[in-house]
C-alpha cells in the first residue's frame, strides 16, 4: 500500500463521523510493517470530550495496541492539518511521519498557521507531508458544511 491507500482508509474513517453528525475528520496509523494500527474519526460532540479527534483516538488505538505511549517508526495519514491540540500529541507520541490531505488555515499546526513540526524548541521533528488526496479531503469538509448552512437556512 502506499500514501494514497492510507489516506483512502482515513477518508473512510473521516465518513464515519459524518454519519453521525460529527465534523468528517478521519485518521489512521501504520507501523513500520505496513499494518494499521490505530484508527480515529473525529467524535468530540458525541462523547462530549473535547480532546476527541481523530488524531487523538487513532493515537490512543495505536497506543494501546503497541503496549507503549511512544509511537516511533509509525505514520499518520489524517485528512485535514492537525491542529495545535493534535500536533501536539503527535509530537509527546513521537510519531516518525505525518501525511495530510488537506491544509487547515484557521487551525493548522503543521504548516498552515503554525509550524510545530520544524520547530526545533521541540524535542520531536516529524516528518510532514501534504496534499495527498487534498481534493478528496477538502470536499469531504467543504460538503458537510455546506449542508450545515442549507439546514440554517
Amino acid at each position: 500500500m502506499n500514501d494514497d491507500d492510507y489516506m483512502m482508509l482515513a477518508i473512510r474513517e473521516a465518513q464515519k463521523a459524518e454519519k453521525i453528525d460529527e465534523v468528517p475528520v478521519g485518521a489512521v496509523i501504520v507501523d513500520e510493517n505496513h499494518q494499521v494500527i490505530g484508527r480515529g474519526f473525529n467524535r468530540p460532540i458525541s462523547t462530549n470530550d473535547p480532546t476527541s479527534h481523530a488524531e487523538i483516538n487513532a493515537i490512543r488505538m495505536a497506543a494501546d495496541i503497541l503496549n507503549n505511549y511512544r509511537l516511533t517508526q509509525t505514520s499518520l495519514y489524517v485528512t485535514i492539518e492537525p491542529c495545535i491540540m493534535c500536533m501536539g500529541a503527535i509530537i509527546h507520541a513521537r510519531i516518525n511521519r505525518v501525511v495530510f490531505g488537506a491544509p487547515d488555515p484557521k487551525w493548522g499546526a503543521a504548516v498552515s498557521l503554525y509550524e510545530m513540526a520544524s520547530d526545533h524548541r521541540l524535542n520531536h521533528s516529524p516528518e510532514i507531508v501534504s496534499g495527498i488526496l487534498k481534493k478528496e479531503s477538502s470536499d469531504l469538509i467543504k460538503n458537510f458544511f455546506r449542508k450545515k448552512r442549507r439546514y440554517r437556512d
